[in-house]
């Protein structure tokens, strides 16, 4: 699975104004409405309990927000960088800057771990995230994210 899979040009944020982790999901689940087929109050409800079973925040500004749907077809992400970094109660208590949004089918088994970890392994790299942090478009960010030689490079 490449990040290509799970993302778009139109499912990049890059410059999310948001001031704390619910109005980050919140925000989150409003863009992802848009090009998934399920309601926002849907998606900010599985993001939310899955919040509750323990934080997504995965460290170093990153954070990787997920949830299982039962009407995907396939996995969906979304990326955004914030505006400002907000507390997300992660692992190494730095506020988050840097959010990979992952919906899955609820049946994807294996799928869902393996985009999981596609996107894990990517933004564990920190000039990934160094070239993110500055890029000045959605455009630039997509080219990042997607790049064969970033690919090749996280994997």
């Amino acid at each position: 699975m490449e990040i290509t899979d799970l993302i778009s040009l139109d499912s990049i944020v890059p410059d999310l104004k948001v001031s704390s982790k619910k109005q980050t999901l919140q925000e989150l689940a409003n863009y992802a409405e848009k090009i998934i087929p399920i309601v926002q109050h849907d998606i900010l409800d599985v993001l939310l309990e899955r919040e509750r079973l323990g934080t997504t925040g995965v460290g170093h500004g990153v954070a990787i927000p997920h949830g299982k749907f039962p009407n995907l077809d396939r996995p969906w992400g979304l990326f955004a960088r914030l505006e400002h970094p907000v507390d997300f109660e992660s692992m190494d208590d730095q506020p988050v800057d840097l959010v990979f949004l992952l919906l899955v089918p609820e049946t994807a088994g294996a799928d869902h771990l393996k985009a999981l970890a596609k996107v894990s392994r990517t933004l564990r790299d920190k000039a990934i995230c160094e070239k993110l942090r500055g890029s000045e478009s959605g455009d630039a960010i997509y080219a990042i994210l997607t790049s064969p030689s970033q690919a090749s490079h996280a994997a």
